[in-house]
């Protein structure tokens, strides 16, 4: 699964957009099996390459009160079902070197949160798995000083890298997308990836907990179609309002077909029109 998902990324002429979703964490073994399986039909009926992603822990919340998920051991049991029960591969991200090892047994790609971006022990120890390795940009991160965490994960002999952009600290609780950062990013030679839905937050703009603009996310995810990238991070839920982490912007999955489909028709046209730009090398 993993050579063949890799092989769908870095070839972007073979088919479309790839698509990185889920909920933020995982709230129960019902609601994550639940929504990854429509996501599988979402997906498979407008043919696009899936990578299911959900937190075992959401270590960086803004509260002490917050809810972070189950934990590693459980938050592990539940995504292996997915993967093995469903045939989906899987994402999660790890907040300590000592994670990689266990995480990388159950999915196939290992995500680095963006606040942890530049942590050369926690790059070296996912790298070192072989597993897929997603970089969240840093949102204080210049696009083109990810160039020294993507050598980070490289120096493992680990080659299967990818960025994700996630937007730019914009003044006390807000973000902004800079979207000639999707374009600097590709002279990294890496995969490019658009978060729809974090890069619309406004961390901590509610006091306990982040809010956000999540009318905002299908025009900037149409935007970046138009720009050019690999794939897009979105995470989804059944019921938003209800979510228990992330609630202000992650996405209504009743609206996801209509918006991949839109993302699709102008990507079809951008890979036209610029194909030779989207991934160096592929």
């Amino acid at each position: 699964m993993l050579e063949k998902l890799w092989d769908e990324i870095t070839h972007p002429e073979k088919g479309p957009i790839f698509l990185i979703a889920g909920p933020c964490v995982i709230e129960s073994e019902t609601h994550t099996l639940g929504i990854a399986e429509v996501l599988k039909t979402i997906t498979e009926a407008l043919e696009i390459p899936f990578i299911f992603k959900s937190s075992f822990d959401k270590a960086n919340r803004t509260s002490m009160k917050s809810y972070r998920g189950p934990g590693l051991d459980e938050g592990l049991r539940i995504l292996s079902r997915v993967r093995s029960e469903l045939g989906i591969p899987v994402l999660t991200d790890i907040h300590e070197s000592w994670q990689a090892e266990p995480v990388a047994e159950v999915v196939d790609v290992i995500q680095i949160p963006a606040f942890l971006c530049r942590q050369t022990d926690l790059l070296v120890a996912a790298g070192k798995t072989g597993r897929i390795v997603n970089i969240k940009k840093g949102q204080f991160m210049a696009p083109w000083d990810m160039k020294h965490a993507v050598e980070k994960v490289r120096s493992t002999g680990n080659e299967k890298v990818m960025v994700t952009e996630r937007g730019t600290i914009f003044g006390y609780n807000n973000l902004v997308v800079d979207f000639r950062s999707l374009v600097w990013m590709r002279s990294l030679g890496v995969p490019v990836v658009y978060d729809a839905t974090h890069s619309l937050q406004r961390p901590a703009g509610q006091g306990g907990m982040s809010g956000g603009d999540r009318e905002l996310i299908a025009p900037l995810a149409r935007a970046a179609a138009g720009v050019g990238v690999n794939g897009f991070f979105m995470e989804v839920h059944d019921q938003p309002e209800k979510a228990l982490s992330d609630a202000a912007t992650q996405f209504p999955l009743t609206e996801l077909p209509v918006l991949l489909t839109q993302l699709l028709e102008i990507d079809t046209v951008t890979r036209v029109l610029d194909l030779s730009g989207r991934f160096p090398g592929s």
